[in-house]
């Protein structure tokens, strides 16, 4: 049997980051900060001075070095509070930090793996482009050897944190013949000549409004060789590697967010009357309540299982496909377990879940993309359907 005790270590990180939830991000926050389309310079200060922003850096460079629990954990609390401002940190530190974590040489973690643990720089990862999604392979942004340097072309599009990071994880064809093989990965850094942000998607985004977004252009723009993380053509490998911890960061979100929707209406049945008594006393809505609370249950123990394999494949007790179908199974029951959670919320609050006064209708927005973002409900199955049978789709 599996022991899903939690450590002190955990807990603590749980319920320090609880803590700050409530006090620095309340519902008044999150609102202002979606119609501002953007959140304030100070909150990720407050977050970089609680450990927030290092908490899955390597604690060699100045991280927590939290485990795939505790971070599961943390990630879950920032959810609940605002899922805009957890796709920010899960970009920085799931996806930026794990790709130089992982896949950066020890001369490059060291040049840029301390200061974006302390907070002082922030991360993108950017492997998606207007025409290639799902199918990232088929990128067209290249990266042509010329001497010392790297030149890239192309576009990179809904990028989070792309218009304020400081660094900005790339992939592109340095070999346009062949295929994923052809891929490779590179750092570019704010400021560099030719990389420019020409769009940024704010207040129209269904859910995430407060999320940085945005279209990078690169345009004979020049990446010193020494900013290219890996060998040439380990690209595609690098990037489904670092997506697995990505997808694990949106699945334990996906649980955040049911849970503060399900808190939310538990409140609610117990103050709004019908028909002379509070409506949490029919049983229709209590039926409503107790599934919300069975899906969330059971989403979260996934999510702990895929971090508990994390760990395992870390240590080389698990196989790379085990821990790979686990991510998927999170990332896919509690995307569309908390898009019906919060769908089932706005139902409870009747005419009032309609309305931004009351923030059910923002976490059924903000769990839409849940489906859609590092590597959509479809993928997951694929994923899931070839691991179990061993085939590929005909």
């Amino acid at each position: 049997m599996v022991d899903f005790t939690l450590t002190d270590e955990q807990r603590m990180v749980r319920d320090m980051t609880r803590d700050f939830v409530n006090q620095h991000i309340t519902p008044a926050d999150v609102r202002r900060w979606e119609r501002d389309g953007h959140h304030p310079d100070d909150i990720y200060a407050k977050m970089a001075g609680q450990g927030i922003l290092g908490s899955s850096f390597p604690q060699e460079y100045g991280g927590a070095g939290l485990d795939a629990i505790a971070y599961a954990l943390l990630t879950e609390e920032l959810a609940k509070g605002c899922s805009s401002l957890r796709t920010s940190i899960s970009v920085h530190g799931s996806l930026c930090g794990t790709t130089l974590k992982y896949h950066a040489s020890e001369e490059q973690k060291a040049r840029w793996l301390p200061d974006m643990a302390a907070g002082k720089k922030l991360g993108a990862w950017a492997l998606t482009e207007p025409g290639s999604g799902s199918d990232a392979a088929g990128m067209t942004t290249t990266a042509r050897r010329d001497g010392e340097a790297y030149v890239l072309n192309g576009q990179k599009a809904w990028i989070s944190n792309g218009g304020i990071a400081d660094h900005v994880i790339v992939y592109a064809k340095t070999d346009p013949d062949a295929g994923h093989k052809g891929i490779s990965c590179f750092l570019v850094d704010k400021g560099t000549s030719g990389f420019e942000v020409v769009a940024e998607e704010t207040n129209n985004k269904l859910g995430l409004r407060s999320s940085p977004t945005a279209t990078l252009a690169f345009e004979d723009c020049r990446v010193p060789v020494e900013n290219r993380i890996g060998e040439e053509g380990t690209g595609w490998k690098n990037a489904m590697f670092v997506l697995n911890h990505g997808r694990l960061s949106v699945a334990a979100g996906g649980v955040g967010i049911a849970q503060a929707a399900y808190e939310a209406s538990i409140d609610y049945v117990q103050q709004r009357e019908a028909f002379g008594k509070p409506i949490g006393s029919y049983q229709l809505v209590q039926a409503m309540l107790a599934e919300m609370d069975v899906n969330i249950q059971a989403a979260r123990l996934l999510v702990w299982e895929a971090a508990r394999k994390r760990e395992a494949y870390d240590a080389g007790d698990c196989s790379y496909k085990e821990w790979m179908l686990a991510v998927s199974r999170a990332k896919l029951f509690a995307a569309e377990m908390s898009l019906k959670v919060c769908e089932d919320a706005i139902q409870v609050h009747g005419a009032n879940g309609y309305t931004d006064e009351f923030p059910v209708e923002r976490y059924w927005r903000d769990a839409k993309v849940l489906g859609i973002y590092e590597g959509t409900n479809q993928i997951q199955r694929l994923i899931i359907a070839r691991a179990v049978t061993g085939l590929k789709d005909a």
